[in-house]
């Protein structure tokens, strides 16, 4: 067996032997030795523990000597095993302290020591290269918060009209353009609400959003984010398509309509009530705009949000509904096709009065364009469960409730008379007597609709005390456009029998329409309403107290109307003949000029024709002069 021959260094002092290769190894700093000793010559057989291997008693004493730092020459050999100095013995003679002394690092060599372990690529990496990656995170963490901070303040200072002016000249559009493409959906879902914002501000920075090209950016992202920025993307969307046609038709042509009709379908109630507010916008500017939504297919998906749980988009799935029927009969009857007037019938007696307002306001869309389409909604037994709606607290509901009875009554007498049996008009008129301003238009004109169908249909109204209330209306209201409707409805009520303009009549509404008529004040429509039922009314009216009353101020465009009544009355009326003398109607009859020949000159002569001549030249202008020329001329019989 061959051998090989090591040299052993053994410290004067030190328990540490270390095996090396026939060099001699100075004593550790820190040994009392000054030197090592002469080496000796040991023979060691093969194999030999590898150079640095250390026993446990190498540990023991270096973590015992705390003193010895690493050999200078190298690794130190292990030594035969002695009794481990007590702890806390420290290099000085008799050194024991009262307090334990940290650790020393092992000798170069001993185990545990690192240069001799294998270390991973992040050990081997310096603390520089650790430091300077923790600064390179540093600076994008910066720059994240950085944009998070500058979407957040343009979207709190775009809710404030006062600095929105300001964002826009500084160039906000563009870089928030950018910010859409962000990384982090926190930013690009807060960057489309500050758009969102800014267009629905003015049509100006709309259209600066459209020319930017945001929108074909939104359209594309939007069915892969999230549920927030598609509630983001919807508003900016319905933000820039309220304001004009030619908006709107520029998000149907970035293709927004498919993107919204898969928003439709989400989970997320929020989501389908920003697509619907969104389709909404876009339908309610003309025929086209409501085709092209119709055409994406949103119809039917809107009539199932109106059965979705939530009221809120049950309200805008309405509203978008009522936008798109009111357009056209074809419009009306893609939706009626969908099934929504079964389910929009339904909601009627729901509670929330902002979805009885927009499920009153579809119906009524539906049901103004045609008699089949009013049947069918009349069919969903909306009565008597609608004249409910007249008695709410909510205006609006009043409101939207009379406007459906209206576009119902208005198509023919069945249905104006399935309203009065139900006592529509009995509600209309307590509704418009509940209330002031724009919410009575609605019932008035119902009324008139109502009046204007055959003499029955009028007697209800008159029974139902509406006359008084729509002299009131005359009377009270401020709005020509109301008082036009009113006169309006009192010339269909009194234009059927002299019966009818008896009631008329005799409610004082005569002097009234007339006032109106000739007030310098009145819009022209208000006048040409007034003229209309004054002469509607005088043209059946035998009342001869009231045309008596308009003898004296009417016009020469309504006076024709009067004296005719008169001349058609007096021939068969010696009291009336009476009378006519006694309140100086027959004297005003002489004051007339009228042109010869005239329709008024042939009145005028018909009744003249009622008295004897000597009457009639007493009360002719001038008669009392003739006379009184006569007296001075006669001369006296003596």
């Amino acid at each position: 067996m061959s051998r090989r021959v090591h040299t052993l260094h053994r410290c004067s002092v030190c328990v540490c032997v270390c095996v090396c290769s026939t060099v001699p190894v100075p004593s550790p700093r820190g040994c009392r030795s000054a030197r090592p000793r002469a080496p000796l010559q040991v023979p060691i057989p093969t194999p030999v523990p590898a150079p640095g291997r250390v026993t446990r008693a190498c540990d023991a004493a270096s973590r015992a000597r705390p003193e010895l730092r690493t050999h200078p020459a190298g690794p130190v050999p292990p030594a035969p095993a002695r009794p481990a100095l007590p702890r806390g013995a420290g290099g000085r003679r008799g050194g024991v302290t009262g307090r334990p002394r940290p650790a020393a690092p092992l000798p170069p060599g001993c185990r545990g020591d690192a240069s001799t372990a294998r270390k991973s690529p992040r050990a081997r990496s310096s603390p520089g290269a650790a430091m300077s990656q923790r600064q390179v995170l540093q600076v994008f963490e910066q720059y994240q918060r950085a944009r998070t901070q500058f979407v957040q303040a343009v979207a709190d200072l775009a809710t404030r009209p006062q600095s929105i002016e300001t964002l826009h000249s500084a160039g906000v559009v563009s870089l928030l353009r950018l910010l859409l493409l962000d990384i982090v959906p926190s930013v690009r879902q807060t960057a489309a609400l500050s758009l969102g914002r800014l267009a629905d501000y003015s049509m100006d920075l709309a259209e600066a959003i459209v020319k930017a090209g945001i929108l074909p950016q939104l359209v594309c992202s939007l069915p892969e984010e999230n549920r927030y920025y598609k509630k983001s993307a919807a508003f900016v969307l319905r933000a820039v398509a309220k304001h004009s046609p030619q908006l709107a038709q520029a998000i149907v042509h970035c293709g927004a309509l498919e993107a919204l009709v898969i928003c439709l379908e989400d989970f997320d109630p929020g989501v389908k009530e920003g697509a619907s507010w969104a389709f909404d916008y876009i339908a309610r500017h003309n025929p086209e705009l409501s085709q092209a939504v119709v055409d994406a297919g949103a119809v039917p998906l809107l009539v199932l949000c109106i059965q979705e749980p939530e009221i809120a988009l049950k309200r805008i799935a309405a509203s978008t509904l009522s936008d798109i029927s009111k357009h056209s009969p074809e419009l009306a009857q893609t939706v009626v096709d969908a099934g929504a007037i079964a389910h929009l019938a339904q909601m009627i007696p729901n509670p929330d009065a902002k979805l009885k307002r927009q499920v009153l306001s579809a119906l009524s869309q539906i049901a103004k364009h045609s008699v089949d389409l009013s049947e069918l909604v009349v069919e969903a037994e909306i009565f008597p469960v609608v004249l409910t709606c007249l008695k709410d607290s909510d205006e609006y509901v009043k409101k939207n409730g009379a406007t459906l009875i209206r576009e119902i009554a208005k198509h023919s007498p069945e249905l104006s008379q399935l309203i009065v049996n139900s006592g529509g008009v009995a509600a209309v008129i307590d509704c418009i007597g509940s209330c002031r301003g724009t919410v009575r238009l609605p019932g008035i004109m119902m009324l008139g609709y109502v009046a204007a169908h055959s003499e029955n249909l009028s007697m209800a109204v008159i029974v139902s005390k509406g006359i008084p209330l729509l002299c009131a209306c005359l009377i009270e209201e401020h709005e020509d456009h109301i008082k036009a409707a009113a006169a309006w409805a009192l010339g269909q009520i009194g234009r059927h029998t002299a019966e009818h303009a008896r009631h008329v009549a005799a409610a004082n509404v005569l002097p009234t329409l007339l006032d109106i008529y000739m007030d310098a004040r009145s819009s022209d429509d208000l006048k040409m309403k007034a003229k209309k039922a004054l002469k509607n009314v005088l043209q059946k009216c035998t009342y001869l107290p009231a045309l008596e009353a308009l003898l004296h101020d009417a016009p020469p465009s309504i006076m024709k109307h009067i004296i005719g009544q008169f001349s058609k009355v007096l021939p068969h009326d010696s009291k009336a003949r009476r009378l006519f003398v006694t309140t100086g109607g027959l004297k005003k009859v002489q004051e007339i000029k009228a042109e010869p020949g005239s329709l008024l000159q042939e009145y005028i002569n018909a009744i003249n024709n009622c008295y004897p001549e000597e009457i009639v030249r007493y009360y002719s202008p001038g008669y009392s002069e003739i006379l009184l020329e006569r007296v001075e001329s006669y001369q006296p019989v003596l």
